[in-house]
Formats: structure tokens, C-alpha cells, sequence
């Protein structure tokens, strides 16, 4: 059994969950873990001096039961699909073929596409997003950038399916190579 894992990352309502449904649709075997997922209660959420919540802090998570998650996909992903009762469409839009033996993890939150249409209901504070969001966003992508991974950055100008071709086509890529690697194991 293969594994992919895809880290979807970015600022806060940026389209991340469209393009992991997306890529949910297309590829079997597909899993998806949000962040958004394991906000603390509100109540456990810092206030900063000019009283906004914190949300946008690692602090505001509860990481632990993310990781996991994460720890038991990665353990037996053909039993936590089970667990979790999740199935994938029965319909996949993908022509491509997809080995029984390859699954996909999608871990997502904080992604940015285009924060200028950012909009909540009730809207935000003036300037929480230019005075908190944005700069936890860059601290946040240069500590991933100083780890090392590799990371492919999308422009959030394209359009939705563009973005969504670029993703597919790097993941089909990864596939791939995990086919190659089990043919020569073999």
C-alpha cells in the first residue's frame, strides 16, 4: 500500500476546501482532513489587545487530536476510510486510472487564493484581516518555506479549474512514481 499526502496550506478563506472537495471528486481512494476541524471551543480562544479571537494562531487548535488523525490514516488508511464511514463518490470525473493500493490524504486550512474577497457573516472587525490575519499568514508560510518541504504555490488569479488542472496533474505525477517504485519492489 502507497500513501500520498497533499498539504493544502494558506490564509483563512482562500479556497481550500473547494479544491480539496475537487480533488476529492477525482481521485479515488482520496481522503481529506481539515483544520477547521479542530478549533478549540471559544472560549479556550486568546483575545488579543484589540479584541479580536485569535483564531488565526496555531494556539486556537487542537492540534493533538489533528496529528491524530493523521497518525491513524497514515497507520492503516484502508481502515480509517472504514471507521470513519467515508466512501468515495461513485462516480469519479477521472478517466485515469488509479491503482487499489495508492491512497491520498488531504490535509488543509489557512490557504490563500484571494483574500480580497474575503466575507464573513457577520463580517470582520476593521482591520482584523489586514491587522491579524495577513501577518499570521506570512509567519506562518516562512516557517514551512525554512523546513525544507517541497511546495508548489499557486496563483490565486487563475481561475478555480486552473488551479484545480495544476493540483490534479501533481498529484496524477505522484501517483506515478509510488506505480514505478512498486513495480520495481515487486
Amino acid at each position: 500500500m502507497r500513501q500520498i499526502i497533499i498539504g493544502i496550506g494558506g490564509v483563512t478563506n482562500g479556497g481550500k476546501t473547494t479544491l480539496a472537495n475537487k480533488v476529492y471528486e477525482h481521485i479515488p481512494n482520496t481522503f481529506i482532513i481539515s483544520q477547521d476541524k479542530y478549533f478549540k471551543d471559544e472560549s479556550l480562544v486568546a483575545v488579543d489587545s484589540s479584541g479580536f479571537k485569535q483564531y488565526d494562531v496555531i494556539d486556537a487548535l487542537d492540534m493533538d487530536s489533528m496529528m491524530l488523525d493523521i497518525e491513524s490514516w497514515r497507520k492503516d488508511p484502508r481502515s480509517f476510510l472504514k471507521i470513519n464511514e467515508l466512501k468515495n463518490p461513485p462516480n469519479f470525473k477521472d478517466s485515469t486510472e488509479v491503482r487499489d493500493d495508492v491512497y491520498i490524504l488531504i490535509i488543509e486550512g489557512f490557504l490563500l487564493f484571494n483574500y480580497n474577497t474575503r466575507v464573513y457573516v457577520p463580517p470582520d472587525p476593521p482591520g482584523y484581516f489586514d491587522g491579524h490575519v495577513w501577518p499570521m499568514y506570512v509567519k506562518n508560510r516562512k516557517e514551512m518555506e525554512a523546513t525544507g518541504s517541497a511546495l508548489i504555490y499557486l496563483d490565486g488569479t487563475k481561475m478555480r479549474d486552473e488551479l484545480f488542472s495544476i493540483v490534479h496533474e501533481e498529484i496524477m505525477i505522484e501517483i506515478q512514481k509510488l506505480a514505478g517504485k512498486t513495480l520495481e519492489n515487486d
